[in-house]
């Protein structure tokens, strides 16, 4: 199904002068001292075996000892930035235990482990190549999600943190199956307003290894959270199923038993919980939305092919007639928010809530 569905290779997108505006007024825009092309002058690189001594498809780089150096230093750098607005003091109890390099997937990222000597705590970061698409995708994903996320931009790389989670690919094969009725129907609620989710905002590709289950204890059960974690298809695809993770096999497990666990009526109420909350999200931040809109709607992040089939798919779905006029995929997703929007508002008339 997917190769139906999916490009089979998405280009990356530069980050135009508007953007890198947008970027900066709202501190998503940093210096620091390393580039994702410097990352690529590895000399030698080993294959990362999970704990199964499965091929993860990563692998672990080496660089030359003069070069080592000056990289561990900016990474170290680069951290501190991430996670404590630059404070230069806490590098010397730093180690850049890894550097890994991913070999599959449009983004070729770097993950970047790096410990704290005093206490042995370790935590991740990525280091990626600056696409206009995906900077779009993490800045929707900060705005409308129920999460926050912490990335910054510094000429054609981009700096993203790690996302804590089980992968969904995981949990589906080794956690799922030994769930009890009661966390089998709250997954299956959250997979729900999760695929809701992605339809509104346009992010595509949430195949179950590109977002990942968060279980969270509260009193006598366990809470599951669904958060994606790779952005790289907003907004570019054609086909509106790309963006409706119920679609892709991967996926297959969560939609049967959303099928055992929730009615029809169930399904409705989430979709149109996580509606509202959109709605919401987008009147509360109104400046920094319309903002991020605008450029997006002055910005080409896809093919003219790919517009044209989105908004002939995106008419068929909701019958709102200016769907038909939009000539970027900014105007697409600002004429669906906009769309949201009223039907939110005019619903809050009706009912007097």
């Amino acid at each position: 199904m997917e190769e139906r569905l999916m490009s089979k290779k998405k280009p990356t997108y530069p980050i135009q002068t508007f953007l890198n505006s947008y970027l900066n007024d709202y501190n998503r825009s940093l210096k620091i001292s390393v580039f994702y092309d410097d990352l690529l002058r590895f000399s030698g690189a080993i294959s990362v075996m999970d704990v199964s001594d499965n091929d993860t498809l990563w692998v672990r780089v080496f660089y030359n000892e003069f070069e080592r150096k000056d990289i561990d230093r900016s990474l170290k750098q680069v951290y501190t930035i991430l996670h404590s607005d630059g404070n230069q003091e806490i590098t010397e109890f730093l180690s850049i235990d890894a550097i890994d390099y991913c070999t599959f997937g449009n983004s070729k990222p770097f993950r970047i482990k790096i410990r704290n000597v005093l206490n042995d705590n370790y935590t991740y970061f990525y280091v990626k190549q600056a696409d206009a698409s995906r900077v779009y995708g993490l800045e929707l994903e900060h705005i409308f999600s129920p999460n926050r996320i912490n990335f910054f931009v510094h000429g054609n790389t981009l700096i993203e943190e790690h996302i804590v989670g089980i992968p969904g690919d995981t949990f589906i094969k080794n956690y799922l199956p030994e769930l009890n009725s009661q966390a089998k129907a709250q997954i299956a609620k959250e997979f729900v307003k999760f695929n809701e989710r992605c339809q509104l905002r346009l992010l595509g590709d949430m195949r179950s290894y590109n977002y990942v289950i968060i279980p969270t204890h509260d009193f006598d059960h366990v809470e599951y959270k669904i958060r994606a974690i790779d952005f790289d298809q907003q907004c570019y695809e054609g086909k509106l199923k790309v963006y409706q993770p119920q679609f892709f096999k991967e996926n297959n497990a969560m939609i049967f038993m959303i099928s055992d666990r929730l009615d029809l009526s169930s399904v409705h109420q989430y979709q149109k919980e996580e509606r509202s909350i959109l709605a919401k999200r987008m009147m509360n931040t109104h400046t920094r939305t319309a903002r991020l809109l605008e450029c997006m709607e002055k910005d080409s992040i896809s093919t003219h092919e790919n517009v044209e089939v989105l908004r002939s798919d995106l008419f068929n779905f909701t019958f709102h007639s200016k769907f038909r006029k939009c000539e970027t995929m900014g105007q697409i997703l600002k004429t669906g928010f906009d769309f949201v929007t009223k039907n939110y508002v005019s619903h809050r008339k009706e009912t007097g809530y």
